[in-house]
């Protein structure tokens, strides 16, 4: 039996549920959440789990108002909310007519946006979190950096017995993902070509998109590709990071940019097995991109995050910014980066109050250069606390 292991949302939740009445937790499917909340609620004996994926709890919510109000004092979590979106104006009501905290814990597989209802029936009396697949920083002494980067966050993946369970958890999830969970959302597409679309974006991953090209490649308008770009994007599946948009004498690049949020479904869709096949891939160094900038981002929900594309090819892979402060940050696969002519360039361009240049590994951080230094993962979260 897997050790539980804590996880870094932990502390957000229980802060946010002595604050607010409504805490929503969402993430992907599988990624955690459910074993989340029982860690967090076992002690309490307050508390009320109902799993709308089970049919006996949601029988018991037939008539939700009469059984919430039944349990009014108690602490009640709702897993799987998507299934029943009605619920939302119901808890407005109740929470108006108390507010006090740490009334619901709401769990869902999709993103605000996706459930609109919660986003305008609840405003003022919620928070909202977003949980992640494991983080590396979360799995020291227990999984590699290597393992992890390979086999992807997801706990089943990452603690399966051996790489080709590893990979099989991962079919089973892109299947079901597509089969299964899609049309909760009553998105009526068809999986065959989704799973198509999906590895097709997997070869775009860290790319620049082309709507125009996909979408010819798929014999689909360009607005069904954007439309099924934002469904893999507010199911957690996919980030869209748009391009720096700031007030410079330069023209820039404005198509965004893709990457799979998990490593491990990036390699799974793309037919990688192990270290050996990814390392001859193409792939190879925009899944660590991918990879390490998932493991920055969830440390800094605040930071607006882009990317710098000139005309001119300057670039940085990713700018994180909040109040006045500015961070670019470059993603190089090899324990020796070499930085391009550009990056100086790019650094004036932004006013950049300081390059991290993120390695797989090294044992110190060190300056290459004025306001540039080389790090690995395990300490760029720590460089930027310092900082952001």
């Amino acid at each position: 039996m897997q050790t539980y292991i804590l996880r870094e949302m932990g502390r957000k939740l229980e802060e946010s549920l002595a604050q607010f009445p409504v805490v929503v937790l969402l993430g992907p499917r599988q990624c955690g959440k459910s074993t989340l909340a029982r860690h967090l609620l076992a002690d309490r004996a307050d508390a009320l789990v109902l799993d709308l994926e089970r049919p006996s709890d949601l029988h018991k919510l037939d008539e939700p108002e009469f059984f919430l109000e039944t349990h009014q004092d108690k602490l009640v979590c709702i897993d799987e909310v998507q299934l029943m979106p009605e619920l939302f104006p119901l808890l407005r009501s109740l929470v108006d007519a108390d507010r006090r905290p740490g009334r619901f814990l709401i769990l869902g597989s999709a993103s605000q946006e996706l459930l609109r209802q919660s986003s305008e029936s609840l405003a003022g009396r919620v928070a909202y979190h977003e949980l992640t697949p494991f983080l590396s920083s979360e799995l020291e002494g227990t999984c590699g950096q290597m393992e992890h980067w390979i086999r992807g966050g997801f706990p089943d993946s990452v603690f399966a017995p051996s790489p080709s369970a590893s990979m099989e958890w991962r079919e089973q999830f892109i299947r079901t993902f597509l089969e299964r969970d899609l049309a909760q959302f009553n998105l009526r597409l068809h999986p065959p070509t989704m799973r198509r679309f999906w590895t097709m974006l997997a070869h775009y991953h860290g790319q620049t998109i082309n709507y125009s090209k996909i979408a010819q490649s798929m014999d689909a308008s360009h607005t069904t590709i954007r439309r099924w770009v934002e469904i893999l994007e507010h199911t957690f599946m996919l980030r869209v990071l748009r391009p720096f948009s700031g007030n410079l004498k330069k023209r820039l690049v404005k198509s965004p940019k893709v990457y799979l949020r998990d490593s491990g479904l990036l390699h799974a869709l793309l037919d990688l097995e192990d270290f050996d096949e990814l390392m001859g891939h193409p792939v190879a160094g925009a899944s660590w991109e991918g990879y390490a900038l998932e493991n920055i981002l969830p440390h800094f929900p605040r930071c607006a995050a882009s990317f710098y594309r000139s005309s001119s090819g300057e670039e940085i892979d990713l700018v994180l910014e909040r109040k006045s402060k500015r961070i670019g940050i470059e993603f190089k696969m090899s324990a020796s980066p070499r930085l391009s002519r550009g990056s100086a360039g790019s650094m004036e361009a932004l006013e950049l109050d300081l390059l991290l240049v993120v390695v797989p590994s090294i044992d110190e951080p060190y300056m290459v250069r004025p306001k540039t230094r080389v790090c690995g993962l395990g300490h760029v979260v720590q460089e930027l606390q310092g900082i952001m």
